[in-house]
């Protein structure tokens, strides 16, 4: 499916290169048939948009959006697993499935990494390129909520991500569940954050009873951090 391919590379860091090519993003776009005709205007408008911005500006705003916090973070796991044990595994299984369909990775990449997981996708047959997207689609439903929240563009993407996926996923129920979430994207929530990762390195490290963790308590104390390709081929 060429539609997950482009969508795929919108959802990626804006670069140069996603620039210098845009004649080609538009080009496939116009072989996205599985694609309702106000799905296509809906993509076509937010990549002329997006390549229309300084890059620089679309570079900040996507940091600012998918880079600080978790709430809109586009690591799939982050959705399902947080930091439990289990989420290795999860990584561990989904790099076989990757592996099953001829697909390597670079050793930079982790295996949720929602862009990534698109590719995947779309390489398979349609039917099950839609029952990939339909296993993730309740984790579509809340980042598309929360970017909507957030006034953001990204989330038509999102949008016709569940389009694609042809399943039914209610809105006010997710709406509802997000209405009481503090944002965690302030610096206020960052430096609880990284506190409390802090806590969690000394711990994990064996020192509770060092003169590493005396510092570490007296310094916590005493400071806080202030902040902390496509291509036209492949369709199917």
């Amino acid at each position: 499916m060429i539609e997950l391919q482009l969508i795929s590379r919108l959802l990626e860091y804006p670069d140069a290169e996603l620039v210098a090519h845009r004649q080609e993003l538009f080009d496939a776009l116009s072989h996205a048939s599985n694609l309702e005709q106000s799905d296509t205007h809906a993509l076509g408008d937010f990549l002329r948009d997006l390549v229309s911005q300084d890059l620089l500006d679309a570079q900040a705003s996507y940091g600012e959006l998918f880079d600080r916090g978790r709430a809109t973070s586009l690591l799939l796991f982050e959705h399902v697993h947080g930091e439990s044990r289990d989420r290795g595994q999860a990584m561990v299984d989904l790099m076989a499935q990757y592996a099953r369909a001829g697909l390597q990775l670079d050793s930079r990449e982790l295996p949720d990494h929602l862009p990534l997981y698109l590719e995947y996708l779309a390489q398979l047959p349609q039917s099950e390129a839609r029952g990939g997207l339909q296993d993730i689609a309740p984790i579509l439903a809340l980042l598309s909520a929360r970017l909507k929240q957030r006034e953001s563009r990204y989330a038509v993407l999102f949008d016709l991500l569940l389009n694609l996926a042809q399943t039914a996923v209610d809105p006010d129920k997710v709406r509802e569940k997000i209405a009481g979430e503090a944002r965690d994207d302030t610096p206020q929530a960052l430096d609880a954050v990284w506190e409390e990762e802090q806590v969690k390195f000394f711990a994990d490290a064996g020192c509770a009873d060092s003169d590493i963790t005396s510092h570490q308590r007296r310094f916590a104390g005493a400071v806080a951090p202030q902040y902390l390709n496509i291509t036209n081929g492949g369709q199917q």
